[in-house]
C-alpha cells in the first residue's frame, strides 16, 4: 500500500510535538498538584486536555501546510523532468522563487545539468548529421564510378584509370574523416589516468619543429625558442604533440604563396605559450568565432583540395581544455592567421631543475 510523503511527514511531526507537549504537561501537572488543592488540579488537567487537543489539530494543520509547500517544489521539479522524459530536446527548466535555502540551490544545479545534457545531446545530433553530411559526397562519387564502370568504362582504359584513380582519392578521404571522427571521440573520452601526466616542453617542441621542417624543405620554419630547460606541463606528451601538429599542418596547408612558418615558445613560472603563425589565405572575421567547431571549413571547396575534414581543430581546442589551457585565434583575411595556445606550467619544475644544475 503506498502512503503518500505528506501524510507520512505530517503524522510524524505531529507526533513530535505531541510528545514535547505531553512532557511539558506531565512536569507542568506535577508542579501544580505539590503545591494546589484537589479542585485547582482538576480543573487544571480538564485545562491541559484541551490545550492539547488544540496543540494536536495546529500540530496536524502547520505541519501539512509545511510539507505541503515543501512537496510543491518537489512537484514542481518532478514536473519539468516528465516534460523531458516526454520530449528530450525541451529547453523546460524548473522555476522557483529565488530564496535563501536549500531547495533553491538544488533546483540552479538540477538547471545546470540539464543545460550540459542539452549540449551534449545537441552536439551528438549536429555531430551525427555532420558526419552523415561528410560521409554522403565520398558515398555519391564512389557510387557513380562504379555505376559507369559497370555500364560502360571499363571498357575504355583512360575512362577506367581515371576512375580507380577518383575512386582512391575518395577512400582516402573516408579513411581520413573517418580516423579523426575516431580521435575526436577519444578526445571526449580522455581516461583519468592521463589528467596526471606531466610532459617535458623543450625536447617536444624540437622533435616536432625537426620533424616539420624535414617534411617541408620547401618552407622557411622559423622557431623563436624561449622555453626555460626542464619545464613540464600537465598533459600526456602525445595529446600536446597532436595540438602542435594539428596547428602546423593547418598553417602549411593554407600559407598560400609565402612558405614561411612562424612558430614560437615561451614559458614562465605560470604558463606555456607558444604561437603559429602562417602568412596565408587568412580567415573572415565573421568565420573567427567558427573555426574550432566539428567540420566547419571556411572554404570546403578549397579545403577539400588540401584534404581537410574540418575536425582538426575541433580537436585541438577539446585536448587543450580538458587540460585546462585556452586556445585562441586572430587572423587577417589575404594577410595569415595567428593561433595562441597556454597551458599551465607545472609547479617548481623549473626552479628545481635551476637547483640542479647550480
Amino acid at each position: 500500500m503506498r502512503i503518500s510523503i505528506r501524510i507520512k511527514w505530517t503524522f510524524l511531526i505531529t507526533l513530535v510535538i505531541l510528545a514535547a507537549y505531553l512532557i511539558v504537561a506531565y512536569i507542568a501537572f506535577n508542579t501544580v498538584d505539590a503545591v494546589a488543592s484537589a479542585a485547582v488540579v482538576h480543573d487544571f488537567v480538564v485545562r491541559l486536555i484541551w490545550v492539547g487537543i488544540f496543540v494536536l489539530v495546529m500540530a496536524i494543520a502547520l505541519s501539512f501546510f509545511a510539507v505541503t509547500f515543501v512537496l510543491n517544489n518537489i512537484k514542481e521539479i518532478n514536473k519539468t523532468i516528465d516534460d523531458l522524459n516526454k520530449k528530450p530536446d525541451s529547453d523546460s527548466r524548473i522555476k522557483l522563487k529565488k530564496r535563501n535555502d536549500e531547495i533553491y540551490d538544488l533546483t540552479i544545479n538540477i538547471n545546470k545539468m540539464l543545460d550540459r545534457m542539452q549540449a551534449y545531446t545537441n552536439q551528438q545530433k549536429e555531430f551525427v548529421e555532420d558526419v552523415s553530411h561528410e560521409l554522403r559526397t565520398p558515398v555519391a562519387v564512389l557510387e557513380g564510378h562504379l555505376s559507369m564502370l559497370q555500364r560502360w568504362g571499363k571498357d575504355d582504359p583512360e575512362v577506367l584509370n581515371d576512375s580507380i584513380n577518383s575512386s582512391l582519392q575518395e577512400l582516402k578521404r573516408m579513411q581520413s574523416l573517418i580516423q579523426e571522427m575516431l580521435d575526436l571521440t577519444r578526445v571526449e573520452q580522455i581516461d583519468s589516468e592521463y589528467l596526471d601526466q606531466e610532459t617535458e616542453v623543450k625536447p617536444l617542441f624540437t622533435q616536432v619543429y625537426n620533424d616539420f621542417k624535414m617534411l617541408h624543405p620547401d618552407f622557411v620554419v622559423n622557431f623563436d625558442d624561449d622555453i626555460q630547460t626542464g619545464s613540464k606541463v600537465k598533459i600526456y606528451r602525445n595529446h600536446l604533440e597532436q595540438v602542435l601538429v594539428i596547428l602546423l599542418d593547418n598553417a602549411f596547408k593554407y600559407s598560400g604563396d609565402r612558405k614561411e612558418i612562424n612558430l614560437s615558445a615561451s614559458t614562465n613560472e605560470a604558463l606555456l605559450e607558444f604561437v603559429v603563425q602562417d602568412y596565408g589565405v587568412g580567415i573572415n572575421k565573421k568565420d573567427l568565432k567558427q573555426v574550432f567547431n566539428r567540420f566547419y571549413r571556411v572554404d570546403k571547396a578549397r579545403s577539400r583540395k588540401r584534404g581537410g575534414n574540418g575536425l582538426g581543430l575541433s580537436i585541438a581546442k577539446r585536448l587543450i581544455e580538458v587540460y585546462k589551457g585556452t586556445i585562441t585565434v586572430e587572423s587577417v583575411l589575404g594577410s595569415g592567421t595567428v593561433f595562441r595556445v597556454e597551458l599551465p606550467i607545472v609547479a617548481d619544475t623549473v626552479d628545481e631543475d635551476s637547483k640542479s644544475s647550480d
